[in-house]
């Protein structure tokens, strides 16, 4: 059997293009940046201008500016190949409204989230909501995008930014966590793997990336039951769950798609 890893090459698919080794008679690795879709009636997949190769399985994943080019192949393939994430599955988790949309009408717990498509209907919601509050941007990784309020007069600050970038955004009610998040790696119907990640001091943000420090985590039976029908809800087999707990339990605040599995434990010194 054959398998190919469809991406742009970082550290997370060469791991895991050596774990699928052991299952696998030969592992491709494939750039995402030389794939083509000729989207005609019948679809084709090209790879460096040639059809592609076929494959037992396929494992697509990119940052949220290959989504449109993720979910076109995985149109074309996903039907002649296992492929453990669904086209569907490359909009919704790339983007943080279709997200949200997504977990709230599969009833799992999220923060209240608000959605404006004007600066007036912001500027409302900012003056009955309770702070602190998150303003995000629908799409972005690694905490990038995701801006604090602790009050109105901040908001309005911030919502001042945001009218100049004409981009919609969420406003979203702030969980206190003590800077600390969970993610959870699902594979299948199964939590495989867990990280407690804290954020270092004067950020709110427990992203490895912006300076969080993350350690082993084993979640309890109820945390793994959300963090599998979130990936489900989406449609995807490899998925990270982020979550923020507190004395309420457990909301889910994004998925990701691009990198679940990316080992990015950083221990303290």
């Amino acid at each position: 059997m054959n398998a190919a890893i469809i991406s742009l090459g970082s550290k997370s698919s060469a791991m895991l293009a050596k774990a699928m080794e052991k299952y696998f008679d030969k592992v491709d690795m494939l750039d995402l940046r030389e794939v083509e879709v000729n989207l005609s009636k019948e679809m084709e997949v090209l790879y460096e201008g040639q059809p592609i190769k076929e494959y037992d399985c396929i494992y697509a994943k990119g940052s949220y500016k290959y989504e449109q080019l993720l979910r076109s192949i995985a149109s074309s393939l996903y039907d002649k190949a296992y492929m453990p994430i669904s086209p569907m599955a490359f909009s919704i988790a790339h983007d943080k409204i279709y997200t949200q949309l997504d977990i709230q009408q599969s009833n799992i717990p999220m923060p209240t989230t608000y959605l404006t498509a004007t600066i007036t209907g912001a500027r409302n919601i900012l003056k009955k909501v309770n702070y602190p509050i998150i303003m995000k941007f629908p799409q972005g990784t690694q905490g990038k995008g995701v801006m604090y309020a602790d009050s109105f007069a901040s908001a309005s600050s911030i919502l001042d930014a945001l009218d100049r970038l004409k981009q919609p955004f969420l406003i979203q009610e702030y969980v206190e966590t003590g800077g600390v998040d969970i993610r959870l790696i699902v594979v299948g119907d199964k939590v495989v793997a867990g990280m407690k990640r804290k954020a270092e001091i004067g950020e709110k943000r427990a992203n490895i990336h912006a300076g969080g420090i993350g350690e082993a985590y084993l979640a309890d039976a109820y945390t793994k039951k959300i963090a599998v029908q979130a990936a489900k809800s989406i449609g995807a087999e490899i998925c990270a769950i982020d979550l923020l707990e507190n004395i309420k339990g457990p909301v889910v605040i994004e998925l990701n798609i691009s990198r679940p599995a990316f080992s990015v434990f950083r221990r303290s010194s």
